[in-house]
């Protein structure tokens, strides 16, 4: 037997029912795909960049038996040969290979392994350019020196059908989204509120024990398409038929944690293995036979932009896990130890040339993309002086964006991707890409993850916006009624968080907020649950509360880490009881279960009302901000802002209040904190307090009682 089994943890033999999403096609249209390897791997199989020639690369191509257990039958090893024109390329027609019409092929590329590491075996690997793999079946390690038993690659699948290699799922499931245009239905930058989530889910079992799974593009699908319902997580009430979670939230942006095939499973997937095929457990179901991640991803988009969310890509380019250069050619893709050659225009990270500052791979295998040889171009077809990993990074960002219509980029450790001229040409690629189809719209955008905030990124053109990780470490730090630590002042601690102006940041758009994010590791870090608890504060709902107030009212492009909404918190720590990669940061799933807490369920709907408020409200998609109140006298830590361009009879006021202090007897008819500077009434128009969805009477305005550790969000409205 030819290969290994990565074993799905449930018995899967019932057929895959997907078959209410009308938008996806049964034809896959190649003519969207204009890299130049696409072309040519519609009739051949093509492998680029092989570095050890001395023994050629081959194929080893079959079919997969489905059965318990499965089987690999009528396998052949054919010889590839280069093409005269580029001898970097590796070439066998299809037509050569005597395939069947209308069947589907498993495949690996055999080279010789040219890891210095490892014994210079033969070995066999996923292609680079794989739309989907399947890992159920694993080609074996070989024999030799320096390899683990994490060192097999997953298969590839094609189907060959009318002379042509056709990209499928294992059941040969095709599709596309050429006819997914829903622009019209979605936000613009600044009117986006994004919703992070990880696809580690866990749910209470029947005898109260916490049950781990992936949270599959199915699963996903059942939170926004009311026709659809959970797979893996049936029995949450977010899940169900009849709901669509996200929308009933309000969310109008999802970013699904990297959705590129990855070798961790029930992880977060910071360690992509194959950048062009979507996530092999994300597609793998539990009462599925086999994993149709592609066909469940466009249909998950689909549903996405018929309900006006956007689709942002999560994407990990400075390091990988298990990649097939690896060992086809690892000295041309990959900086393997920094340390070992600290000169190596790839050792270091961006920020800075000296030791402190050397690049991390986290585990996985830095990629370089400062070193350029003369190669064919995968994206243009043309023979040029170019860096590999920057042409296999560029080929996959349009595999994704024209395949799977992704609306924003998020892009991953931007200091350990390390090469800004690098990030530039990604994000201009992607906005040729999306202009291609949309012309001068503006509903798209490429971020970064740096999280010392260089403006550079943006003030260059590099990106077009950071993660703003001053956001949250202000805002938590005032949510414990403390400045932040580099901030002598607990007044310009708050102006400094909800204006990123004031951070020199240039627009709104440019920053994403977020009150957590995944990365949740060390003190501070923390779910925002656990950091209060942490820091001895147990009135966790005002609290928390609060801090969505300061989120979804402050100028830049609000995010919500999955769970947060409800005030999930952390079950997986680590010896010492603290989240770090040996025990919670990647592995401990949002648990959905929680949502049906009492206290829980009322920071849900107070969250949901502001989230609407937010992408809907024109006073909040502009820059315009202004601080009209202060007040720290006798303990007290209140202030006001005010949001919306003057005069345009759009206008939100938010009274934010710090502190222990409240109105005395607020019950009393005659109780009042009075806010200076309060706007004037535009005629015709009335203040509605946002949160408790109530008119204020013209007597009151400015002018009601405050709570402790409370803020009341007031909005001008003609109704």
């Amino acid at each position: 037997m030819y290969f290994q089994t990565r074993i799905n943890p449930f018995i899967l033999y019932k057929a895959t029912p997907f078959d209410y999403f009308p938008v996806i096609e049964s034809s896959y249209l190649y003519a969207i795909m204009n890299a130049d390897i696409f072309r040519r791997r519609q009739n051949a199989f093509i492998l680029w960049r092989v570095q050890n020639t001395s023994v050629p690369p081959a194929i080893i191509i079959g079919q997969l038996k489905e059965g318990a257990p499965i089987h690999f039958i009528n396998d052949k090893k054919l010889s590839l040969s280069q093409d005269v024109e580029h001898p970097d390329l590796w070439i066998l027609p299809a037509a050569d290979c005597n395939l069947i019409d209308n069947e589907v092929y498993h495949y690996w590329f055999e080279v010789t392994d040219a890891l210095p590491s490892r014994s210079q075996s033969r070995i066999s690997i996923t292609d680079p350019f794989a739309y989907t793999v399947d890992w159920r079946l694993v080609a074996p390690k070989p024999v030799g020196t320096g390899y683990s038993d994490d060192d097999g690659y997953p298969a590839a699948i094609i189907k060959f059908s009318n002379g042509q290699l056709i990209p499928c799922d294992a059941g040969g499931e095709e599709g596309n989204l050429e006819n997914d245009i829903f622009l019209d239905n979605l936000p613009q930058n600044n009117q986006s509120v994004i919703y992070e989530l990880p696809t580690a889910w866990t749910h209470t079992g029947t005898a109260g024990e916490r049950q781990i799974g992936v949270g599959s593009f199915c699963d996903v699908n059942a939170l926004i398409e009311r026709r659809s319902e959970g797979n893996n997580f049936t029995e949450l009430s977010v899940t169900q038929m009849g709901r669509a979670y996200l929308l009933e939230m309000g969310f109008n942006a999802l970013e699904i944690l990297p959705p590129a095939d990855s070798f961790y499973k029930r992880e977060w997937g910071y360690g992509t293995t194959n950048f062009f095929a979507p996530d092999f457990d994300l597609g793998f179901a539990q009462d599925y036979t086999w994993a149709v991640p592609n066909r469940d991803l466009r249909a998950l988009i689909a549903s996405c932009h018929k309900n006006g969310i956007r689709f942002f890509q999560d994407v990990v380019m400075a390091f990988t896990r298990t990649n097939a250069y690896l060992a086809a050619a690892p000295d041309e893709f990959f900086i393997l130890d920094p340390r070992a050659n600290k000169s190596d225009p790839d050792a270091h990270n961006s920020r800075a040339n000296n030791d402190d500052n050397l690049r991390n791979g986290f585990g996985s295998t830095l990629f370089r993309y400062a070193f350029f040889t003369e190669s064919y171009d995968p994206v243009s077809g043309n023979r040029l002086q170019l860096s590999p990993a920057r042409q296999l990074m560029k080929a996959s960002l349009i595999r994704w964006m024209q395949d799977f219509h992704v609306d924003g980029i998020r892009m991953d450790s931007v200091e350990n991707v390390a090469n800004w001229d690098f990030i530039q040409e990604y994000r201009q690629l992607g906005w040729e890409l999306w202009q291609d189809r949309f012309g001068n719209d503006k509903r798209f955008i490429v971020v970064g993850e740096e999280l010392t905030e260089p403006l550079a990124l943006l003030t260059q053109g590099r990106l077009d916006g950071l993660w703003h990780e001053r956001f949250k470490k202000y805002i938590r730090r005032a949510l414990i009624g403390k400045n932040a630590e580099d901030e002598p002042s607990f007044e310009w601690t708050v102006r400094k968080a909800i204006d990123c102006r004031v951070q020199n940041f240039g627009d709104g758009a440019q920053c994403i907020i977020y009150l957590t994010s995944h990365d949740v590791e060390g003190p501070g870090n923390e779910r925002l649950f656990n950091f209060l608890q942490n820091n001895g504060i147990f009135d966790t709902e005002k609290r928390i509360k609060l801090g969505f107030a300061c989120l979804l009212t402050a100028v830049g492009i609000p995010m919500v880490l999955a769970g947060e909404e409800f005030a999930d918190q952390h079950d997986l720590f680590n010896n010492d009881g603290n989240v770090d990669q040996a025990g919670g940061k990647q592995v401990d799933p949002v648990n959905f279960s929680r949502i049906e807490d009492d206290w829980r369920k009322r920071i849900k709907e107070f969250v949901s009302v502001l989230v609407k408020f937010r992408s809907t409200n024109k006073a909040l998609s502009v820059n315009d901000t202004s601080f009209i109140h202060t007040d720290f006298a006798e303990g007290k830590r209140v202030i006001v802002w005010r949001r919306g361009i003057t005069d345009s009879g759009e206008v939100v006021v938010v009274v934010a209040n710090f502190s222990d202090y409240g109105t005395p007897d607020p019950g009393n008819a005659n109780a009042e904190y009075v806010v200076n500077n309060w706007p004037a009434t535009s005629p015709g128009k009335s203040w509605i307090e946002i949160t408790q969805g109530r008119r204020v009477s013209e007597q009151w305005v400015g002018r009601e009682p405050i709570f402790p550790w409370e803020a009341k969000i007031y909005a001008l409205s003609g109704e």
